[in-house]
């Protein structure tokens, strides 16, 4: 997953909410973990676009947590938020590397960083934060759609269940 695509969906996640984590296990073998990181690495593509990538959305979580003006939501991105991903960004690599070597062995992950290699994987890492944005609004855009259904099936379904005030209780 992209940097950026992480820090999206950092910036949706609301305060309190705990992120599912995998369920540690032993510690992956040194030549996957090491084959993993190269290929996450080449997966994010050029460090300092990936990083200049998310300064917008940044702003746009400096405006979500109180700092209402741009301009001085800005500054803080550039003065603070940036520098600190920046100088904390191999462990980002590393977490990822880790979690690659879990799900997929050598002969894949050396196949995945083949293919970013090439022009094309280069281009669709380069292109990884502006497909996040539209990956995101298209998913948020889905959910509104057919929250209103799923919110109905869920009311029917806690009453016939017997879960809620006003329902009637099932014999068991």
């Amino acid at each position: 997953m992209r940097l950026a695509t992480l820090l999206f969906a950092f910036c949706l996640v609301q305060p309190g909410a705990v992120l599912a984590q995998p369920a540690p296990n032993a510690a992956p073998d040194p030549a996957l973990l090491k084959v993993a990181r190269e290929t996450v690495a080449q997966m994010q593509g050029d460090r300092a676009a990936t990083l200049s990538s998310m300064a917008a959305p940044m702003v746009g979580m400096m405006q979500q947590i109180g700092i209402k003006e741009a301009e001085k939501a800005q500054v803080l991105v550039q003065e603070v938020v940036m520098p600190t991903l920046a100088a904390h960004y191999d462990e980002l690599l590393d977490i990822q590397a880790r979690g690659f070597a879990t799900v997929l062995g050598t002969d894949d992950l050396q196949a995945i960083a083949a293919f970013y290699a090439t022009p094309a994987g280069k281009h669709l890492a380069a292109a990884q934060p502006q497909l996040a944005q539209i990956q995101l609004a298209g998913m948020q855009h889905w959910m509104q759609s057919v929250a209103p259904e799923m919110q109905g099936k869920l009311v029917k379904a806690v009453q016939d269940h017997g879960w809620g005030p006003g329902s009637p209780a099932k014999p068991r």
